[in-house]
């Protein structure tokens, strides 16, 4: 007789309202983009229905009512961050908005001024820090320790100095799903007296981001990462946003947030973004998105997540010919796995997983540092990567497909 737990039962109930999931295949992507519940679909839908591609405007009612969508999806977003609607910016991208961010870094820092990037990064959180080189910064490399590839406060404190300004640090490797301990992180940069830049992208749809108990002083995440629209969202530091001279139109004024989202947002997307947000608090318990909502919602996400991850990894580590990459526990970790198959490329591998139903990424996916130390770069790995939607069934289909 089959049995049936709560966290099953409702993993029935909750893929139903992800329409690609009919097709029948495996997905197993999700860290390169998730899917987007019918309640994110329709607000789409429904905007683009009633408004097109109508601006903000006061001088109309169409135009009021799209500027409060914007002031709605802001709000929203802060309640997600547990911030203040005023210090957090929507963009095209997390990596869009970094850039803007260190653009603004580059008029305050110069030579003698350093900044250090951790060995875990997604080039989001990389790049646009080593664009300061240009303006004569040294940026250092807090490597992770192999074979596990984890952060030691060591190794960070021996970068520290009187003339580090910045350290960029992932709250999840989107590669390899190490999860480092951001708030003491935080706290060792901020005693050596300088920022850090969180990229909270991977590890948002696993853990519910909060930039009060983090102590960051920057927060990037990628909405769409966490079955929302194609979004990027930025948080900043209330004394570090008033003060932070990024390019901005002339009208703007210093400091307002705005001011860093250049131009017009995609409101189509941010009424999505806020249907996502409506089914996440429903998935709390709650008719309406709070705190407490979402709270409760991503209680349930990891009691949802926590057996099919942990088959994930003891599936793949009892896989002959299979290496994995990172840590070999659920410890410190998401249900993200980097791997190679003996004898044959990644994209070999993903290929023929796609052939048979199951998709998998392949490549490096813009983890330049981790997979260079680990000796795979360019080439990369596969990966494999789960959400709150994801079975046990679908990763036992993979393992079965990689023999």
């Amino acid at each position: 007789m089959t049995t049936s737990t709560p966290e099953a039962a409702l993993s029935s109930q909750l893929r139903a309202q992800f329409p690609p999931l009919a097709a029948g295949r495996a997905y197993l992507d999700n860290a390169a983009g998730g899917l987007l519940p019918v309640r994110s679909i329709q607000a789409v839908t429904a905007h683009l229905t009633q408004y097109g591609a109508v601006n903000a405007m006061p001088s109309h009612v169409p135009g009021q009512a799209v500027a409060g969508l914007k002031v709605r999806a802001r709000e929203g977003t802060a309640v997600f961050l547990n911030a203040d609607p005023a210090d957090v910016a929507l963009g095209p991208s997390a990596t869009a908005l970094a850039f803007r961010v260190a653009a603004a870094c580059a008029r305050l820092w110069g030579p003698g001024d350093e900044v250090i990037v951790s060995g875990l990064e997604h080039e989001a959180n990389a790049s646009p820090w080593r664009e300061l080189e240009r303006v004569g910064v040294t940026v250092r490399v807090w490597h992770a320790r192999q074979p596990d590839m984890r952060l030691h406060p060591d190794d960070l404190a021996a970068l520290l100095s009187a003339r580090t300004r910045l350290v960029a640090v992932t709250a999840a490797s989107n590669v390899l799903g190490v999860t480092p301990d951001i708030p003491a992180i935080t706290a060792q940069v901020r005693a050596a007296g300088a920022w850090t830049a969180v990229d909270a992208v991977h590890a948002a749809p696993h853990t519910l981001p909060d930039v009060q108990a983090w102590g960051a002083d920057m927060v990037t995440f990628s909405p769409y990462k966490v079955f929302g629209p194609h979004l990027g969202a930025l948080w900043l530091r209330p004394g570090l946003r008033a003060t932070l001279p990024w390019p901005r139109l002339s009208f703007m004024p210093q400091g307002e947030i705005a001011g860093i989202e250049h131009g017009t947002l995609q409101f189509e997307l941010l009424a999505g973004w806020l249907g996502t947000l409506a089914y996440v608090s429903e998935l709390g318990g709650a008719q309406s998105l709070s705190r407490a909502a979402l709270e409760a919602a991503y209680v349930q996400i990891g009691a949802l997540e926590a057996p099919v991850a942990a088959r994930l990894i003891e599936g793949l580590l009892d896989t002959p010919g299979v290496t994995l990459y990172g840590p070999h526990s659920m410890e410190g970790r998401v249900g993200t796995a980097a791997f190679r198959v003996q004898g044959e490329t990644p994209d070999a591998t993903a290929a023929r997983l796609s052939a048979r139903g199951v998709d998998v990424g392949a490549g490096h996916f813009y983890a330049v540092q981790p997979l260079t130390d680990l000796g795979v770069y360019p080439q990369g790995v596969v990966r494999a990567s789960i959400a709150h939607y994801t079975t046990v069934e679908d990763v036992n289909r993979m393992l079965t497909a990689l023999v």
